[in-house]
């Protein structure tokens, strides 16, 4: 193994969807600081504590370095090849025995934020002609892509906050202060908004608790939880019925302005504002003051994603960006350019929804994928096309997938499963085979998906800082050994993959360029692209998708449902991120962090203090946690951390299972989903809260 060379180093985080450029010093082959890189030019030297924390992953002695194989109750090592023979054989006996759709494959969130993996696994994953496959999009942002496919015609034409030029900057349902962005890639965001702020603009938060990000913007509003939608169509009546709408050029390629204002009109401020719990009057001065400022964005995330109606929500914020003529415009909603664009063979018309459905519950794909709610009733339900063994990458579903426990079950009656993943957790726990991937410090990076979504056009090449050791393996290594045993072929590596793709690109730079320049490089800001890159079939622009104008009826109609005593939404913390970072010492520092945060009023009436360790039922399940009585949350609302719940047998993660809490997806329900997109609700979901009943100590 090749020494590590002293001195200074430069790469960016890959934790998160920030990728913040890190300066990182080594002496005596160890790293002795790690900070924000200063010339990076999207991050500027900015960094969060995860970025800290890759030296905790780094070295946290739970990691696996060489594949295991399942040894009775425990595990046993196997060698490499013989682990992939194993597998190889394993997954083509399921095929062999049961069909094509007897294989499932789950992926991760941690796919996106490793090159290797993105750049090589198709060919693994493409050896598979089943129809079950499952990923982290449906539980998370699988609205966003929807929308895009409706109006501009490609699932990845996500249209991103130009933050850095604008002049009203309106946040609903999303953190960025503690996120970074997400679907925003904008490290620095205190940052940023302070600069909209001292350049005389405003930031305002429409949320249900009163985020990080909501109490330094100039306004925050609370909303019920699941109103957004009627919200935001409140917003769009309020401006078509003052003339102030305005596509400004997109006009020129835009269609269904028309039924996007008989569609709002259905909504005025008046109609939703009990439900909503927002005024009439804040409505409209929302409304007006959006519509009038020089250069305004509206910015929606994971609140919107993952409620009963996120679909229409996404759909809605694009929809304010574009009649506002704040739609591929500096200071409003822009498209980046990427060095390395995923989009540049794309075919403009394509389909990607709705063309098959899954076996047990009919839900239609989206892109290739059934809505993971539904992978734990394909393994359940026995019959053709049953799943009957699983691959999983970079995945943890049991803490991240509706009801974990109903999933827990289910994995463990497979009769073959493999995970490529680097720890034994909640999941690959029930694994027969994993194989580790090398990862963080040791693995060349560039971050292939998130440059698409950043607020300014860079690049950058991370070079491994530190040698792998004989015993482990890289993702790409990994993928390719499986694609030979499986199919016979082999294809490039990520590096031959990407320099392509570079030289390709917008800019036909190389990455031997790109390695030139350790801290990234800078293309400029963002730049109006439409309508050259619009994907839809005519090249048009559509405000008005009709699978979107159906479901309004749907949205109308919850305004005479009943509308539950108490719910339940989800919070992202800033030293954390999913389930998968709960092992780092840096990050786990302190009082636990899986509380239950509930407003004064509720915690009154039912008897509870801070500190008291209450019982949150769902429809489906039940957990206890700590309570943590706060103002931040409007009455009605209460609020669990996602991907705790570390307390199950058999996890090879000692410092996450000492500090367990409890699982937010032994709450939600699998059967709760946005109809429109099959997306996951996780947000909204009714609870009841009492005191935990103490166990009785015998004297």
């Amino acid at each position: 193994m090749a020494a590590i060379r002293d001195g200074k180093h430069f790469r960016a985080c890959n934790l998160c969807e920030a990728i913040c450029g890190l300066e990182i010093t080594v002496a005596g082959g160890a790293i002795t600081d790690l900070r924000g890189d200063p010339l990076d030019p999207l991050s500027q030297g900015h960094i969060c504590p995860k970025g800290n924390a890759l030296i905790d992953l780094h070295a946290d002695p739970d990691r696996l370095k060489g594949p295991l194989r399942r040894a009775g109750e425990g595990w046993a090592p196997i060698a490499w090849d013989a682990a992939y023979d194993l597998v190889a054989e394993r997954l083509q006996d399921a095929v062999a025995r049961h069909g094509d759709d007897a294989v499932g494959i789950y992926l991760g969130n941690p796919n996106v934020h490793n090159s290797g993996t993105m750049l090589s696994s198709g060919g693994f994953l493409r050896a598979f002609r089943t129809r079950n496959r499952f990923s982290a999009t449906s539980v998370d942002q699988l609205p966003h892509h929807r929308a895009a496919v409706e109006m501009f015609g490609h699932p990845l034409l996500l249209p991103i906050p130009d933050v850095d030029r604008t002049e009203y900057f309106l946040v609903l349902g999303a953190n960025p202060l503690v996120s970074n962005g997400s679907i925003m890639t904008a490290p620095g965001m205190r940052s940023r908004m302070k600069a909209v702020q001292a350049r005389g603009g405003r930031v305002v938060v429409v949320d249900p608790r009163r985020t990080e990000t909501a109490a330094v913007a100039d306004e925050h509003h609370f909303i019920r939880p699941g109103t957004d939608a009627l919200f935001l169509l409140a917003v769009l009546d309020t401006i078509f019925e003052a003339g102030d709408a305005n596509l400004g050029r997109l006009a020129e390629f835009s269609d269904g302005l028309d039924e996007l204002r008989s569609a709002a009109r259905a909504f005025p401020p008046e109609l939703v504002a009990e439900r909503t719990g927002i005024r009439p009057e804040t409505i409209r001065g929302i409304a007006r003051a959006f519509a009038t400022a020089e250069r305004a964005v509206a910015y929606g995330r994971v609140g919107l994603s993952t409620q009963s109606f996120g679909g229409l929500c996404q759909w809605l914020v694009n929809a304010l960006n574009a009649i506002t003529a704040n739609l591929d415009e500096p200071g409003g909603m822009m498209w980046p350019r990427p060095a390395f664009d995923l989009l540049a063979q794309a075919e403009a018309g394509a389909a990607y929804a709705g063309r098959w459905r899954s076996r047990v519950r009919g839900l239609a794909e989206f892109d290739g994928e059934f809505p993971v709610a539904t992978m734990a009733d394909e393994m359940l339900t026995p019959g053709p096309g049953q799943i009957r063994a699983l691959i999983t990458v970079a995945g943890n579903p049991v803490l991240s997938t509706p009801n974990g426990a109903q999933l827990d079950a289910a994995l463990s009656q497979l009769e073959f499963m493999v995970s490529i993943d680097p720890y034994v957790n909640e999941t690959t726990r029930h694994a027969d085979v994993i194989l580790p991937p090398a990862t963080g410090l040791e693995v060349e990076h560039y971050d292939v998906i998130f440059h698409h979504f950043a607020v300014r056009n860079t690049a950058r090449y991370s070079q491994a800082l530190f040698p792998i050791a004989p015993e482990q393996r890289f993702d790409w290594q990994i993928f390719e050994a499986l694609r030979a045993r499986l199919t016979g072929k082999t294809g490039k590596t990520p590096a031959e993959r990407l320099d392509l793709g570079l030289r390709e690109g917008p800019y036909a730079t190389t990455l031997d360029e790109l390695r030139a320049q350790p801290h990234g490089v800078d293309y400029g800001p963002l730049q109006p692209c439409l309508p050259q890159r619009l994907l839809t079939a005519d090249g048009r622009v559509r405000l008005a998708p009709p699978a979107f104008i159906a479901d309004l009826e749907r949205l109308a109609a919850s305004l005479a449902a009943p509308a539950p005593e108490l719910v339940l939404i989800g919070r992202r913390q800033l030293r954390g991120n999913n389930s998968w970072m709960h092992n780092a010492p840096r990050l786990m520092r302190g009082p636990d962090r899986c509380t239950l945060m509930l407003n004064a009023t509720d915690a009154q009436a039912r008897g509870i203090a801070t500190g008291d360790p209450v019982e949150v039922r769902s429809a489906i399940g039940a957990v206890t946690v700590p309570a943590e009585v706060t103002d931040a949350l409007m009455p009605g609302v209460v609020s669990l951390p996602h991907g705790f719940g570390h307390a199950r047998a058999g996890v090879g993660q000692a410092l996450a299972a000492a500090k367990p809490g409890a699982s937010f997806n032994d709450l939600s329900d699998p059967a709760r989903l946005d109809e429109l997109t099959g997306n996951a609700v996780l947000n909204g979901v009714p609870v009841e809260v009492r005191v935990a009943v103490r166990e009785s100590v015998p004297v």
